[in-house]
């Protein structure tokens, strides 16, 4: 017996099940083939997707069969969970472009040669819509749908017809997957319930098949905010939207309340040395941030790239030594204006502010220093000359950006 439930359940991953005693024992005796569908809305997957991929590697450790469902046709739709306003309307090159972009990322994340890959526009875009109607449509309560959290935040604002359509067919895509892969699990984040209620409610329907569903639980911060944003936008995946080095920094940073959790939710390390941990205090917390900056990276980035990122950390909490794997902006003679740069016009240059107008906001307030000086002038300018080493450029206590002259 695989004890795969026991180790969800003491990781504090799973937030509701659609038949807890049946799931358990499916789980822990049985060889289960089940899904999880990721729509492509971006060119990279981001930390919540993350969250989802290591689920499907606990799974395909216990012997589990995972369908990675792309979601070629859900995402020309868009998915109205959890939002204010309607997503961005994307072609279906687009939509087909970020899904090979998901699948290389995923590639690296997960064992492919255990997983069935599909795509939902195979068959969600040849569908009939009088059909979808008769055949689909017709098992569908337009008033328990309006009771649906999904679609809830979104009445007062207004919900377009489309994205009224996106429960039915991501139902529709549970159905099929039964069809063709005798898929008989859906799992996904904890905002999908009353999505995967609506497919398990459709199998049952149709084929008179009872199949399960089980969401877990969404990397919140313990206000119960969303992680994985920071003032730059999301946190990518990707090494060129989102360098390994701010990745490392990103978990480094985490709030003290919300170490443990994200070591259970996003690590491999054994669940006992992880709850030997829930008692650290103090410098013992920052021992376990650096842990979990150093294991998350290593699993997305590499472990080369997890050394570079934990020895610049180090160098930067250490005897102010400047390490080289920061990250860092090259300066051209062009970029001098009179052979000075100003302080404002460096913060744009390099990342560390939006705008001009943001970077005198972060030097009237305090949050910018060079070398270690406060800058009390938002007009501060430095020459040239003074870059023939290495300027260190830093915003608030922990972003640290290296600035060399070509």
């Amino acid at each position: 017996m695989s004890q795969i439930f026991e180790e969800l359940e003491r990781r504090g991953l799973i937030a509701q099940m659609t038949h807890p005693e049946k799931i358990r024992e499916q789980l822990d005796n049985e060889k289960v083939t089940f899904y999880i569908g990721f729509d492509a809305t971006a060119d990279s997957l981001h930390v919540g997707h993350f969250l989802q991929l290591m689920v499907i590697n606990h799974m395909i450790r216990a012997g589990h069969t995972p369908i990675l469902l792309l979601g070629t046709g859900t995402t020309m739709v868009g998915d109205p969970t959890g939002r204010t306003d309607m997503r961005k309307m994307l072609t279906p090159e687009e939509i087909n472009a970020n899904a090979d972009c998901f699948l290389q990322q995923m590639g690296r994340l997960v064992d492919l040669d255990k997983c069935i890959v599909a795509r939902n526009g195979d068959w969600l875009m040849k569908l009939n819509y009088i059909e979808l109607l008769r055949d689909v449509g017709v098992h569908f309560s337009v008033n328990r749908m309006l009771t649906a959290e999904c679609f809830k935040s979104r009445l007062e604002r207004g919900l377009s017809f489309i994205e009224f359509n996106y429960m039915i067919m991501q139902s529709y895509d549970f159905l099929k997957l039964y069809q063709l892969h005798g898929c008989t699990m859906q799992m996904g984040g904890d905002d999908q319930w009353s999505n995967i209620l609506g497919g398990v409610d459709l199998v049952r329907r149709v084929e008179g098949k009872e199949v399960s569903g089980i969401t877990f639980q969404l990397l919140t911060t313990k206000e119960g905010k969303k992680m994985g944003k920071t003032m730059g936008g999301a946190v990518w995946l990707d090494a060129e939207k989102f360098s390994p080095y701010d990745f490392f920094q990103y978990w480094r940073n985490v709030e003290d309340a919300d170490v443990i959790k994200c070591l259970k939710f996003l690590t491999f390390l054994p669940i006992e040395e992880i709850e030997a941990m829930e008692n650290w205090e103090g410098s013992q917390l920052n021992k376990a941030k650096e842990i979990l900056a150093y294991e998350v990276t290593k699993f997305v980035h590499g472990q080369e790239a997890a050394d570079k990122a934990l020895a610049a950390a180090k160098a930067l909490f250490g005897a102010g030594s400047h390490d080289e794997n920061m990250p860092s902006t090259v300066l051209a003679d062009d970029d001098f204006t009179d052979g000075s740069i100003g302080v404002m016009d460096l913060m744009v240059k390099t990342g560390l502010a939006p705008s001009k107008s943001e970077a005198r906001r972060l030097i009237q307030g305090g949050g910018v220093l060079v070398n270690d000086q406060k800058v009390a002038d938002v007009n501060l300018r430095l020459a040239q000359e003074a870059f023939g080493e290495p300027v260190i450029l830093r915003k608030g206590k922990k972003v640290f950006h290296r600035v060399t002259l070509a």
